[in-house]
């Protein structure tokens, strides 16, 4: 019986990450409350690591005998044990970009550097290769449908996700496509996005621990009826609440620094499939004047 627990006990997840894919791969069956309680966990994960049974059911809206329950679901003997993943994730997070580095480097043998990017094309090839096999055809052609139907496409994201915004406004600029990449350095971020409407279509991108603007100004945009195509990490993102379609990328890290190789080839295609749909509209409309 004791060799049976301690089997039981070695599965259970002792990563946050684990512990996030275990969450959602049971998402589906969670009981209500259960639910409200992992969708505040996976939102508020800094939270959970120091906060008392009391508090952080407070905050979720619960009775604290529910977060017992929770852990419990999960195969945990209780929540402090729970606790604990979170409480190493924020350890994690927490390093320095110094003690990454260090991290990074290793036992320096005279080929770090080689080690260094091997690391990296190590995360990035990861990470394409969990998008290729998760990727959704239909949710992939849902997406492109809607960009397609948009008279312009709003671009939204912030601080990591930045650089994936910036090259979906560059290509869809070259493509001919009209966009708007949301930024301001004076502040008009707000006017920005008051021009969108139902008629417009808005790609959103934020990860954990996600951008408060970014949120908050998808959730603007989605209460305009504009709809929001959101790339985000989890199916209990605030993103994914108010998107219309949304994409879950899971990128791999090397040494604490995420790589955005998965986050970027979805953008490509995204942003490559609404310029070949509006190449052949516009191959029919011409068709069509000729005859």
């Amino acid at each position: 019986m004791d060799d049976m627990a301690d089997t039981v006990s070695e599965a259970l997840p002792r990563d946050f990450e684990a512990l996030r894919a275990l969450i959602l791969d049971r998402r589906e069956g969670l009981p209500k409350r259960i639910a409200q309680v992992a969708a505040y966990a996976l939102d508020n994960p800094d939270e959970i690591a120091f906060g008392t049974a009391a508090s952080i059911a407070s905050s979720a809206g619960v009775q604290p005998s529910t977060l017992i329950r929770f852990a419990q679901h999960l195969g945990y003997d209780g929540f402090t044990s729970l606790q604990q993943v979170f409480r190493e994730r924020l350890r994690e997070r927490t390093t320095s970009y110094e003690e990454r580095l260090t991290v990074v480097r290793g036992n320096d043998d005279g080929t770090s550097n080689r080690r260094i990017v091997d690391g990296f094309l190590a995360a990035a090839s990861k990470s394409i290769d969990v998008m290729s096999r998760n990727l959704d055809d239909e949710t992939l052609d849902r997406a492109i449908d809607l960009l397609n139907g948009a008279e312009t496409i709003y671009i939204l994201a912030r601080r990591r996700s930045y650089p994936v915004a910036s090259y979906i406004a560059y290509a869809l600029g070259k493509l001919g496509v009209r966009s708007q990449l949301i930024e301001s350095a004076s502040g008009l971020s707000p006017e920005i996005i008051s021009f969108a409407n139902s008629r417009d279509a808005v790609i959103a991108i934020s990860f954990s621990p996600y951008a408060s603007a970014t949120v908050e100004e998808a959730r603007i945009l989605s209460a305009n009826n504009v709809p929001v195509i959101a790339i985000t990490d989890s199916a209990f993102s605030p993103l994914a609440q108010f998107a219309k379609v949304w994409f879950e990328v899971a990128e791999a890290d090397f040494g604490g620094f995420r790589s955005l190789a998965a986050t970027m080839a979805l953008a490509m295609g995204l942003t490559v499939g609404v310029a070949e749909l509006r190449r052949g509209r516009k191959g029919k409309k011409s068709a069509n004047s000729k005859g």
